[in-house]
């Protein structure tokens, strides 16, 4: 699995801990070091089944900078996967990817149901 944050990020420290306690196996990826591409959210958001607005990190400096809660429901979604794409602090984080899920954000109850499977 592929564990996909921002090392400084409190939720994300708390999915990583949560993990190594819970013997989960995965590779870490810096998100601002290693900025998904566009092909790869387009996967990872087709194999979640969750809505796109989803992706985006909505509490973070760069969403507010750019006044994306206004701007996004103007855009298409192609627009919506460059803007991810070019920047990872615009991605909600972290995320979880396997062959058989993905997960965005860190929600312990669904990470459990997910990954106690």
């Amino acid at each position: 699995m592929q564990f996909i944050c921002y090392p400084k990020c409190t939720t994300c420290q708390k999915a990583k801990k949560w993990m190594e306690e819970n013997g989960v196996a995965f590779d870490e990826r810096h998100i601002k070091e290693n900025t998904p591409t566009i092909e790869e959210l387009k996967t990872w958001h087709k194999q979640s089944g969750l809505p796109l607005k989803k992706f985006f990190n909505t509490i973070g400096l760069q969403h507010k900078a750019l006044q994306l809660k206004d701007k996004l429901p103007a855009m298409s979604e192609d627009e919506q996967f460059h803007l991810l794409a070019s920047d990872g602090m615009l991605v909600k984080r972290p995320l979880l990817i396997s062959d058989d899920f993905v997960l965005v954000g860190f929600k312990e109850a669904d990470w459990v149901a997910t990954l106690k499977k």
